[in-house]
């Protein structure tokens, strides 16, 4: 039935009052043109520390953003109070556009990924030679979601007092990655920082690895003056470390463009988010190669163009070894 007439005017159309007050409802959103920028230092339960200028800001998500939340590194728009005083609370209005993310799931068959660090520009895997063993499988997980990610990797290896590092030079050397090598000795005399931050100049680099490999502190060997957590040892019968370092926080180098990323101590590494078409920029020896592939070619299959590019010579044998162990990595778990 028609409640009004064919020719109603705007004083006809009765107008549904908004219960929580005058101001109508709008799906207009305010531009926050005039909001400060900042960067998130940590994330605590829903609660981030930003830096703005040069202090810190506690603040809080938006509900304007809905569902996306903000990581370390992210460079967010804050409104409210920037005072950072005591019990004030700034608001995170707009997340911006991010260079690089790194990112992992629980386990290759969790769809949820996560995203650990924003904007980083490097990627430091720290691996003990001993106590405990390497671990090549998620060596080569990380390395995966780097490159997947836009980071440059690094591999940082420690305790070399215990274990020579030949082996596993020997297993990363077609890779081309720069690496570096620290003993006990070198990190309490801060030789062994001091050989890292040259790698660190001019960049944002998440520190990642598995508990009780030194990451953490050779992170407070790098800034001594924010000392990150109690370190922890490793369990004498599982061989495994523990976990000292519960959230990912975000700590001033020697410069304005100088960050280090420590993330928490990861036991896996699923890799169910990551396009295995995306590795192959990784090697861009090996990408022009690709060209005569069939669609949706895994680059490690009977018709794969690139057996035939690097038999003609373009191409190094071992670095096409080197990526398809790295494709495979997804079929394999960590402990393989």
């Amino acid at each position: 039935m028609r409640r009004y007439g064919k020719h109603t005017d705007e004083d006809d159309i009765r107008s549904r009052p908004n219960r929580k007050g005058n101001r109508p409802r709008t799906n207009i959103r305010p531009k926050h043109e005039d909001a400060a920028e900042g960067m998130v230092l940590t994330v605590d339960r829903g609660r981030l520390t930003c830096l703005v200028e040069d202090r810190t800001v506690l603040a809080m998500k938006a509900r304007e953003l809905g569902r996306k939340a903000a990581v370390v590194g992210d460079r967010v728009a804050l409104v409210g109070d920037l005072s950072g005083a005591k019990d004030t609370l700034a608001r995170i209005v707009r997340i911006e556009e991010r260079t690089s993310v790194l990112r992992r799931t629980a386990d290759d068959d969790d769809p949820y990924e996560r995203v650990v660090v924003a904007n980083a520009d490097q990627l430091a895997i720290v691996t003990a030679l001993a106590d405990p063993e390497p671990r090549p499988r998620l060596i080569d997980r990380c390395l995966v979601a780097a490159y997947d990610g836009g980071l440059e990797p690094l591999l940082v290896m420690t305790k070399s007092d215990l274990a020579p590092p030949d082996k596993l030079l020997e297993l990363y050397g077609d890779l081309d990655i720069p690496y570096v090598v620290t003993n006990r000795e070198e990190l309490e005399d801060g030789v062994a920082a001091d050989r890292v931050r040259e790698f660190l100049t001019g960049r944002t680099t998440a520190f990642v690895g598995h508990s009780g490999v030194g990451k953490t502190t050779l992170v407070n060997a790098l800034v001594p003056a924010d000392r990150r957590r109690v370190t922890g040892h490793v369990n004498a019968v599982t061989g495994r470390g523990r976990h000292t370092t519960t959230s990912a926080l975000a700590l001033p180098l020697h410069g304005v463009d100088d960050w280090v990323i420590d993330t928490p101590g990861v036991r896996s590494f699923g890799l169910a988010h990551i396009d295995p078409s995306r590795v192959i920029h990784a090697f861009p020896d090996l990408e022009e190669g690709t060209t005569g592939c069939p669609r949706a070619c895994s680059h490690d299959e009977p018709d794969c163009a690139l057996d035939a590019w690097v038999a003609e010579g373009h191409a190094d044998p071992a670095r096409l070894y080197s990526l398809r162990r790295l494709l495979a990595t997804r079929e394999r778990t960590e402990g393989d």
